[in-house]
Protein backbone atom coordinates (compact mmCIF):
# COMPACT_ATOMS: atom_id res chain seq x y z
CA UNK A 1 0.00 0.00 0.00
CA UNK A 2 2.80 2.55 0.82
CA UNK A 3 4.35 1.77 -2.43
CA UNK A 4 1.46 2.54 -3.94
CA UNK A 5 0.92 5.84 -2.37
CA UNK A 6 3.83 6.68 -3.04
CA UNK A 7 3.82 6.06 -6.84
CA UNK A 8 0.92 8.37 -7.09
CA UNK A 9 1.42 10.98 -9.29
CA UNK A 10 1.42 14.60 -8.71
CA UNK A 11 -1.53 15.18 -10.72
CA UNK A 12 -3.19 12.99 -9.27
CA UNK A 13 -3.06 14.72 -5.58
CA UNK A 14 -3.58 17.90 -6.69
CA UNK A 15 -6.74 17.06 -8.03
CA UNK A 16 -7.58 15.23 -5.00
CA UNK A 17 -7.68 18.40 -3.07
CA UNK A 18 -10.74 20.47 -3.29
CA UNK A 19 -10.13 23.80 -4.29
CA UNK A 20 -9.93 26.32 -1.66
CA UNK A 21 -12.72 28.64 -1.46
CA UNK A 22 -13.42 31.86 -3.43
CA UNK A 23 -13.67 34.54 -0.72
CA UNK A 24 -14.22 38.79 -1.24
CA UNK A 25 -13.51 41.07 0.92
CA UNK A 26 -14.63 44.67 1.33
CA UNK A 27 -12.35 47.61 0.70
CA UNK A 28 -12.69 51.16 1.50
CA UNK A 29 -13.96 52.24 -2.15
CA UNK A 30 -17.22 51.59 -2.81
CA UNK A 31 -17.36 48.87 -5.88
CA UNK A 32 -20.12 48.35 -8.41
CA UNK A 33 -20.13 44.72 -7.60
CA UNK A 34 -18.08 41.83 -6.06
CA UNK A 35 -14.64 41.83 -7.38
CA UNK A 36 -11.34 39.78 -6.21
CA UNK A 37 -8.57 41.06 -4.69
CA UNK A 38 -5.67 42.21 -6.96
CA UNK A 39 -2.80 39.57 -6.65
CA UNK A 40 -0.68 42.34 -4.97
CA UNK A 41 -3.41 43.22 -2.17
CA UNK A 42 -2.08 42.08 1.62
CA UNK A 43 -4.04 41.92 4.94
CA UNK A 44 -2.43 41.62 8.27
CA UNK A 45 -2.41 38.17 9.18
CA UNK A 46 -4.30 38.57 12.22
CA UNK A 47 -6.89 40.46 10.98
CA UNK A 48 -7.58 38.36 8.15
CA UNK A 49 -7.99 35.07 10.04
CA UNK A 50 -10.53 37.09 11.88
CA UNK A 51 -12.53 38.20 9.16
CA UNK A 52 -12.15 35.30 7.14
CA UNK A 53 -13.32 33.24 10.13
CA UNK A 54 -16.64 35.61 10.73
CA UNK A 55 -17.64 35.13 7.09
CA UNK A 56 -17.21 31.18 6.95
CA UNK A 57 -19.14 31.03 10.42
CA UNK A 58 -22.00 33.14 8.89
CA UNK A 59 -24.30 35.16 10.76
CA UNK A 60 -25.69 34.29 13.96
CA UNK A 61 -23.30 31.56 14.89
CA UNK A 62 -20.36 32.06 17.44
CA UNK A 63 -16.61 31.73 16.76
CA UNK A 64 -14.54 29.12 17.24
CA UNK A 65 -13.91 29.24 21.12
CA UNK A 66 -10.50 27.58 20.50
CA UNK A 67 -9.38 31.33 19.01
CA UNK A 68 -6.49 32.97 21.50
CA UNK A 69 -6.79 36.17 23.07
CA UNK A 70 -4.46 37.64 21.03
CA UNK A 71 -6.76 36.49 18.02
CA UNK A 72 -9.59 37.80 18.95
CA UNK A 73 -8.22 41.16 20.05
CA UNK A 74 -6.74 41.62 16.70
CA UNK A 75 -10.05 41.28 14.98
CA UNK A 76 -11.92 43.29 17.06
CA UNK A 77 -9.13 45.89 16.28
CA UNK A 78 -9.45 45.27 12.24
CA UNK A 79 -13.29 45.61 12.67
CA UNK A 80 -12.59 48.50 14.56
CA UNK A 81 -10.58 49.92 11.41
CA UNK A 82 -13.06 49.46 9.22
CA UNK A 83 -15.60 51.34 10.76
CA UNK A 84 -13.23 54.22 11.20
CA UNK A 85 -12.05 53.89 7.57
CA UNK A 86 -16.04 54.32 6.09
CA UNK A 87 -16.13 57.82 7.07
CA UNK A 88 -19.64 57.51 8.88
CA UNK A 89 -18.90 55.37 11.67
CA UNK A 90 -20.65 52.50 10.39
CA UNK A 91 -19.38 49.48 8.50
CA UNK A 92 -19.64 50.41 5.20
CA UNK A 93 -17.02 50.90 3.27
CA UNK A 94 -18.11 53.84 1.26
CA UNK A 95 -17.64 57.58 2.17
CA UNK A 96 -20.88 59.68 1.86
CA UNK A 97 -21.04 61.96 -1.27
CA UNK A 98 -20.01 66.17 -1.67
CA UNK A 99 -23.33 68.03 -1.03
CA UNK A 100 -24.35 71.80 -2.15
CA UNK A 101 -25.25 74.34 0.09
CA UNK A 102 -28.75 74.32 -1.27
CA UNK A 103 -29.26 70.89 -0.33
CA UNK A 104 -28.01 71.16 3.21
CA UNK A 105 -30.35 74.02 3.57
CA UNK A 106 -33.78 72.25 2.42
CA UNK A 107 -32.52 69.54 5.11
CA UNK A 108 -32.93 72.01 7.83
CA UNK A 109 -36.03 73.50 6.25
CA UNK A 110 -38.35 70.23 6.18
CA UNK A 111 -35.88 68.79 8.75
CA UNK A 112 -37.75 68.06 12.59
CA UNK A 113 -36.07 71.28 14.55
CA UNK A 114 -38.84 71.53 17.11
CA UNK A 115 -35.82 71.06 20.14
CA UNK A 116 -33.67 73.36 18.52
CA UNK A 117 -36.60 75.77 17.59
CA UNK A 118 -37.72 75.42 21.58
CA UNK A 119 -34.65 76.70 22.71
CA UNK A 120 -34.42 79.61 20.35
CA UNK A 121 -35.28 83.09 22.80
CA UNK A 122 -38.03 85.41 21.71
CA UNK A 123 -36.84 89.08 21.44
CA UNK A 124 -36.64 91.07 25.05
CA UNK A 125 -39.76 92.96 25.18
CA UNK A 126 -39.13 96.39 26.47
CA UNK A 127 -40.55 98.73 28.87
CA UNK A 128 -42.65 101.91 27.38
CA UNK A 129 -39.43 103.83 27.72
CA UNK A 130 -36.95 101.74 26.02
CA UNK A 131 -39.86 100.98 23.42
CA UNK A 132 -39.85 104.67 22.64
CA UNK A 133 -35.81 105.22 22.44
CA UNK A 134 -35.43 102.35 20.61
CA UNK A 135 -38.21 103.42 17.75
CA UNK A 136 -36.14 107.08 17.84
CA UNK A 137 -32.61 105.65 17.83
CA UNK A 138 -32.35 101.75 17.47
CA UNK A 139 -32.25 100.12 14.30
CA UNK A 140 -35.35 98.85 12.76
CA UNK A 141 -37.52 95.65 13.62
CA UNK A 142 -37.30 92.52 11.56
CA UNK A 143 -40.11 92.56 9.02
CA UNK A 144 -42.56 89.73 9.96
CA UNK A 145 -42.37 87.79 7.05
CA UNK A 146 -38.38 87.44 7.34
CA UNK A 147 -39.31 85.97 11.55
CA UNK A 148 -39.53 82.39 10.05
CA UNK A 149 -36.25 82.76 8.33
CA UNK A 150 -34.34 84.26 11.73
CA UNK A 151 -36.01 81.59 13.35
CA UNK A 152 -34.94 78.86 11.15
CA UNK A 153 -30.87 80.17 11.07
CA UNK A 154 -30.91 80.56 15.32
CA UNK A 155 -32.75 76.78 15.78
CA UNK A 156 -29.52 75.55 13.66
CA UNK A 157 -27.35 77.35 15.67
CA UNK A 158 -29.30 75.43 18.55
CA UNK A 159 -29.02 72.32 16.69
CA UNK A 160 -26.22 69.74 17.67
CA UNK A 161 -23.74 67.68 14.99
CA UNK A 162 -25.29 64.44 14.90
CA UNK A 163 -23.54 61.07 13.83
CA UNK A 164 -26.71 59.39 12.74
CA UNK A 165 -27.91 62.09 10.53
CA UNK A 166 -26.11 61.39 6.93
CA UNK A 167 -26.61 65.35 5.91
CA UNK A 168 -24.31 66.41 8.55
CA UNK A 169 -21.40 63.66 7.77
CA UNK A 170 -21.86 65.16 4.23
CA UNK A 171 -21.46 68.76 5.23
CA UNK A 172 -17.76 67.60 7.49
CA UNK A 173 -17.09 65.70 4.32
CA UNK A 174 -17.55 68.44 1.87
CA UNK A 175 -15.59 70.93 3.79
CA UNK A 176 -12.72 68.45 4.37
CA UNK A 177 -12.76 67.80 0.31
CA UNK A 178 -12.91 71.59 -0.40
CA UNK A 179 -10.08 72.80 1.72
CA UNK A 180 -7.79 69.92 1.53
CA UNK A 181 -8.84 69.47 -2.56
CA UNK A 182 -9.18 66.07 -1.88
CA UNK A 183 -10.99 63.80 -3.65
CA UNK A 184 -11.09 60.98 -0.83
CA UNK A 185 -13.35 60.97 2.06
CA UNK A 186 -12.02 60.99 5.53
CA UNK A 187 -12.75 59.28 9.00
CA UNK A 188 -14.86 60.96 11.20
CA UNK A 189 -12.95 61.29 13.83
CA UNK A 190 -9.00 61.57 13.61
CA UNK A 191 -5.86 64.31 13.46
CA UNK A 192 -6.92 65.30 9.96
CA UNK A 193 -9.54 67.77 11.75
CA UNK A 194 -7.04 69.46 13.77
CA UNK A 195 -4.80 70.24 10.74
CA UNK A 196 -8.30 72.46 9.13
CA UNK A 197 -8.25 74.37 12.59
CA UNK A 198 -10.71 72.06 15.29
CA UNK A 199 -9.13 71.67 18.74
CA UNK A 200 -9.43 67.92 18.53
CA UNK A 201 -10.64 64.89 16.64
CA UNK A 202 -13.78 65.64 16.86
CA UNK A 203 -15.57 68.92 15.27
CA UNK A 204 -18.39 68.39 17.24
CA UNK A 205 -17.06 69.90 20.60
CA UNK A 206 -16.19 72.84 19.28
CA UNK A 207 -20.20 74.26 17.70
CA UNK A 208 -20.86 74.99 20.99
CA UNK A 209 -22.95 78.61 20.74
CA UNK A 210 -22.83 77.80 16.53
CA UNK A 211 -24.30 74.39 16.46
CA UNK A 212 -24.93 73.69 12.40
CA UNK A 213 -25.46 77.18 11.82
CA UNK A 214 -21.25 77.07 12.44
CA UNK A 215 -20.85 74.16 9.57
CA UNK A 216 -22.83 75.38 7.06
CA UNK A 217 -21.39 78.90 7.19
CA UNK A 218 -18.25 77.57 6.61
CA UNK A 219 -19.98 75.22 3.70
CA UNK A 220 -21.16 78.08 1.97
CA UNK A 221 -17.80 79.89 2.13
CA UNK A 222 -15.88 77.05 0.57
CA UNK A 223 -18.76 76.20 -1.85
CA UNK A 224 -19.78 79.63 -3.60
CA UNK A 225 -17.51 79.77 -6.25
CA UNK A 226 -17.17 83.61 -6.29
CA UNK A 227 -15.42 83.32 -2.33
CA UNK A 228 -13.48 79.98 -2.88
CA UNK A 229 -10.68 81.46 -3.93
CA UNK A 230 -10.79 83.69 -0.80
CA UNK A 231 -11.49 80.61 1.41
CA UNK A 232 -8.56 78.52 0.77
CA UNK A 233 -6.67 81.69 0.91
CA UNK A 234 -7.43 82.23 4.37
CA UNK A 235 -6.85 78.76 5.23
CA UNK A 236 -3.21 79.12 3.83
CA UNK A 237 -3.00 81.90 5.75
CA UNK A 238 -3.70 80.16 8.48
CA UNK A 239 -1.08 77.76 8.33
CA UNK A 240 1.88 80.40 7.95
CA UNK A 241 4.77 79.40 9.70
CA UNK A 242 4.44 82.70 12.21
CA UNK A 243 1.18 83.99 11.63
CA UNK A 244 -1.37 80.43 11.90
CA UNK A 245 -4.10 80.24 13.50
CA UNK A 246 -7.20 77.53 13.62
CA UNK A 247 -9.43 78.25 10.89
CA UNK A 248 -12.28 76.54 12.31
CA UNK A 249 -11.92 77.83 15.29
CA UNK A 250 -11.64 81.24 14.04
CA UNK A 251 -14.51 80.80 11.43
CA UNK A 252 -16.62 79.53 14.79
CA UNK A 253 -16.04 82.77 16.76
CA UNK A 254 -16.88 84.67 13.61
CA UNK A 255 -20.29 82.39 13.42
CA UNK A 256 -20.96 83.17 16.82
CA UNK A 257 -20.78 87.18 16.43
CA UNK A 258 -22.60 87.46 13.78
CA UNK A 259 -25.54 85.51 15.46
CA UNK A 260 -25.09 88.09 18.25
CA UNK A 261 -25.55 90.94 15.84
CA UNK A 262 -28.77 89.05 14.66
CA UNK A 263 -30.16 88.65 17.77
CA UNK A 264 -29.60 92.20 18.54
CA UNK A 265 -31.08 93.42 15.58
CA UNK A 266 -28.29 94.85 14.38
CA UNK A 267 -28.60 93.24 11.02
CA UNK A 268 -32.41 93.99 10.37
CA UNK A 269 -32.00 97.20 8.25
CA UNK A 270 -29.59 95.31 5.68
CA UNK A 271 -32.36 92.19 5.82
CA UNK A 272 -35.25 94.29 5.24
CA UNK A 273 -33.49 95.88 2.58
CA UNK A 274 -32.52 92.20 0.65
CA UNK A 275 -35.71 90.51 2.51
CA UNK A 276 -33.62 87.67 3.41
CA UNK A 277 -31.60 87.03 6.44
CA UNK A 278 -29.69 83.65 5.61
CA UNK A 279 -28.04 85.37 2.75
CA UNK A 280 -27.68 88.38 4.77
CA UNK A 281 -25.98 86.44 7.58
CA UNK A 282 -23.46 84.39 5.23
CA UNK A 283 -22.17 87.58 3.29
CA UNK A 284 -21.21 89.29 6.43
CA UNK A 285 -19.72 86.15 7.54
CA UNK A 286 -17.25 85.99 4.57
CA UNK A 287 -16.79 89.49 4.95
CA UNK A 288 -15.75 89.60 8.72
CA UNK A 289 -13.49 86.74 7.75
CA UNK A 290 -12.45 89.06 4.76
CA UNK A 291 -11.48 91.83 7.33
CA UNK A 292 -10.07 89.65 9.98
CA UNK A 293 -7.47 88.22 7.23
CA UNK A 294 -6.56 91.78 6.48
CA UNK A 295 -5.70 92.93 9.95
CA UNK A 296 -3.98 89.19 10.49
CA UNK A 297 -1.67 89.77 7.73
CA UNK A 298 -1.07 93.90 7.78
CA UNK A 299 -0.61 93.71 12.10
CA UNK A 300 1.52 90.64 12.25
CA UNK A 301 -1.30 88.75 14.06
CA UNK A 302 -0.71 85.32 16.31
CA UNK A 303 -2.50 83.29 18.25
CA UNK A 304 -1.28 85.03 21.52
CA UNK A 305 -3.28 88.45 20.54
CA UNK A 306 -6.61 86.83 18.72
CA UNK A 307 -8.91 88.29 21.54
CA UNK A 308 -7.84 91.59 20.15
CA UNK A 309 -8.50 91.32 16.84
CA UNK A 310 -11.62 89.45 17.73
CA UNK A 311 -12.93 92.21 19.55
CA UNK A 312 -12.12 94.46 16.82
CA UNK A 313 -14.32 92.09 14.46
CA UNK A 314 -17.30 91.83 16.88
CA UNK A 315 -17.33 96.45 17.01
CA UNK A 316 -17.16 96.84 12.98
CA UNK A 317 -19.79 93.60 12.77
CA UNK A 318 -21.88 95.13 14.80
CA UNK A 319 -21.58 98.66 14.45
CA UNK A 320 -20.83 98.69 10.42
CA UNK A 321 -22.52 96.02 9.02
CA UNK A 322 -23.04 97.55 5.70
CA UNK A 323 -19.81 99.06 5.50
CA UNK A 324 -18.16 95.46 5.84
CA UNK A 325 -20.45 93.90 3.41
CA UNK A 326 -19.43 96.52 0.90
CA UNK A 327 -15.88 95.89 1.39
CA UNK A 328 -16.72 92.07 0.60
CA UNK A 329 -18.42 93.50 -2.78
CA UNK A 330 -15.16 95.62 -3.70
CA UNK A 331 -13.59 92.48 -3.29
CA UNK A 332 -15.31 90.52 -5.40
CA UNK A 333 -15.47 93.03 -8.02
CA UNK A 334 -11.35 93.01 -7.98
CA UNK A 335 -11.14 89.40 -8.26
CA UNK A 336 -12.84 89.46 -11.77
CA UNK A 337 -9.31 91.17 -13.12
CA UNK A 338 -6.89 88.78 -14.85
CA UNK A 339 -5.24 86.55 -12.63
CA UNK A 340 -1.19 87.34 -11.90
CA UNK A 341 1.39 84.58 -12.89
CA UNK A 342 1.31 81.96 -10.80
CA UNK A 343 4.12 81.85 -8.31
CA UNK A 344 5.26 79.56 -5.77
CA UNK A 345 5.40 81.64 -3.05
CA UNK A 346 2.65 82.19 -0.45
CA UNK A 347 1.32 85.92 -0.92
CA UNK A 348 -1.45 87.71 1.36
CA UNK A 349 -1.68 91.20 -0.14
CA UNK A 350 -4.52 90.05 -2.62
CA UNK A 351 -6.28 89.30 0.26
CA UNK A 352 -6.52 93.02 1.32
CA UNK A 353 -7.14 94.70 -1.87
CA UNK A 354 -10.60 95.26 -1.30
CA UNK A 355 -10.37 99.40 -1.94
CA UNK A 356 -12.79 100.08 0.73
CA UNK A 357 -11.72 101.41 3.59
CA UNK A 358 -13.86 101.05 7.16
CA UNK A 359 -14.10 104.54 8.58
CA UNK A 360 -12.69 105.18 11.67
CA UNK A 361 -11.64 102.46 12.63
CA UNK A 362 -8.45 101.97 15.65
CA UNK A 363 -5.50 99.91 14.92
CA UNK A 364 -4.52 96.96 16.93
CA UNK A 365 -1.85 96.69 18.77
Amino acid sequence: MSGAAGSERPEERQRAVPPPQKIILGVQTPLKGPEPLSRGAQIPALGQEGVLQELLLGAGQSPDPGISEEQQQAREEWEALEEIQSGLGGTSGSSPPPISFTEALQHFQSAELSGSRGKVRAPRRRGILGALLHCLCGPPQLQPQLREEQELALAMAHCALDDSERVHMRILQTIYQQLTRSRLGCPRYGAHWEELGFQGADPGTDLRGTGMLGLMQILFFVLDSRLLPLAREIFQLSQHETQNFPFCIMSVNITRIVIQALQEERLSRECNRRQQVIGVLNDLYAAAFLRLSCLWRQQHGTVTNASFFLKDLELSTKKKPRQLLKSLEAYLSCSLRPPSPPSSQIHFSSICDTGVELEGDSRLI
